[in-house]
């Protein structure tokens, strides 16, 4: 008689718990959804919000750093052997980038606006001054000699006028003429027979308080996973530069924010203007930030790989047909003609080729791979960390001399790094 009362007296008790523990499971589950609800309906772009405030004028520090590669033996390289570098930074900014322009549209639930960005030089976060001299790769010289390579009679001009300045395929610039602009002697001559061309070169030329074109961005109101999302760039829906509809598409943000209430199987796709294409990360892990949760996403190799590994990549051979190995984007096409060649820092990802082809090169997952980490339920950035590389396409043009007899080269120019932390004190 004991055992049984024992038992009923056991088996009410278990029963209990299991309904306090539904109970729990519930109203957590209702109050999850019920803050779930109220974000969504909070993250929109329109005056008053908070959000609003944190688009239109981001209040956490976004720093630009900026590291060139050194070139230590430019006359072997002109004999045929690889090019050695030093890595030489970082030269830093802080990056101010206000949206401006601001104008609602389609009863709210668009808003066109331009972001501008303006860099100030941190002394005290940088190596050294602005004019630090870096010698590198002449790229206004090796753009006029792949434009005109095919046509000999300008060919040999352009040559001989080269010959007589003493202008040569390598030069040495301070760090704030490479990245904000020079006059270029052979550009200037050569306005004589294309007066449309600027005569000015600078990695960043016109990027300094100025804007990257003109965006419509979808604002959440009518659906909260379209927060931030671009329209259209420039007036267009897609881009031209390629050869596939789906590498001619824009997708997603512009990279600065991202929906609330995000899952780790979404991904999450950015249109970037520097690299003329959009892209997107994969959930890689959980991580905190200053004890606040948040998920770590990150561009797989997929998104920069061959068209043999990824064949959806295939629009990206420019022209058609010509593809580079993995890892690497031909954007000529969108930056007037120079063949400039874009990577992550040191080759990170992609084919061992290019690691070996340069001396120098390091590849690191922590130092060189471009991560943003969010707060999955508000969808704010907590950290980020955009890494780019800039290239140029190295080979031996007969028609130009000065071009000695270089093996064709995968020629790293400048790395940059764009960090943001809610949780960094600004200096």
């Amino acid at each position: 008689m004991l055992l049984k009362s024992c038992c009923i007296y056991s088996t009410g008790a278990l029963s209990i718990l299991l309904l306090i523990a539904g109970i729990a499971l519930v109203l957590s589950n209702v109050f999850t959804h019920f803050v779930q609800s109220a974000v969504e309906k909070e993250v929109v772009l329109k005056n008053g919000t908070e959000a609003f405030e944190a688009w239109k004028n981001p209040p956490a520090p976004i720093y630009m750093q900026f590291y060139f590669f050194n070139l230590t033996n430019p006359m072997e390289v002109l004999d045929g052997d690889r090019p050695a570098v030093i890595e030489i930074g970082p030269y830093t900014y802080r990056e101010y980038r206000p949206m401006e322009q601001v104008d609602f549209q389609d009863n709210g639930t668009k808003v066109a606006a331009v972001n501008t960005k303006t860099y100030i030089f941190q002394p005290n976060m940088s190596r050294g001054p602005e004019s630090d001299l870096i010698r590198t790769i002449n790229i206004p010289a090796m753009t006029v000699m792949e434009q005109f390579k095919d046509q000999t009679i300008i060919a040999n001009l352009i040559s001989s006028y080269m010959k007589g300045t003493g202008e040569g395929l390598f030069t040495t610039h301070t760090v704030g003429e490479l990245l904000w602009g020079y006059e270029d002697g052979l550009l200037k001559a050569l306005r004589t027979l294309r007066p449309e061309l600027d005569d000015v070169f600078g990695l960043f030329y016109k990027t300094n308080a100025s804007n990257d074109g003109d965006y419509v961005f979808f604002t959440g109101q009518q659906n909260y996973k379209d927060f931030s999302r671009v329209d259209t760039w420039n007036g267009e829906s897609k881009l031209n530069w390629w050869s596939s509809d789906d590498c001619n598409m824009i997708n997603g943000t512009n990279g600065a924010f991202f929906h609330p209430v995000i899952t780790k199987n979404e991904t999450l796709y950015m249109f970037s203007s520097d690299l003329c294409r959009s892209l997107y990360a994969v959930y890689e892990e959980d991580v905190t930030v200053k004890g606040i949760p948040g998920y770590l996403f990150s561009p797989p190799s997929k998104v920069f790989a061959n068209h043999t590994v990824n064949p959806a990549n295939a629009g990206f051979c420019v022209p058609a047909g010509n593809c580079l190995g993995s890892g690497l984007l031909n954007v000529s096409r969108c930056k007037q003609g120079a063949p400039i060649i874009m990577s992550p820092p040191h080759f990170y990802q992609a084919d061992e080729k290019y690691v070996q082809d340069v001396f120098g090169m390091r590849p690191n997952k922590e130092q060189h791979q471009t991560t943003i980490v969010i707060n999955p339920l508000t969808g704010i950035i907590l950290e980020a960390a955009k890494r780019l590389q800039v290239n140029v396409y190295l080979e031996k043009i007969p028609t130009f001399s000065q071009t000695g007899n270089v093996r064709t080269v995968i020629f790293p120019v400048v790395l940059s790094m764009r960090a943001l932390s809610l949780t960094t004190h600004q200096p």
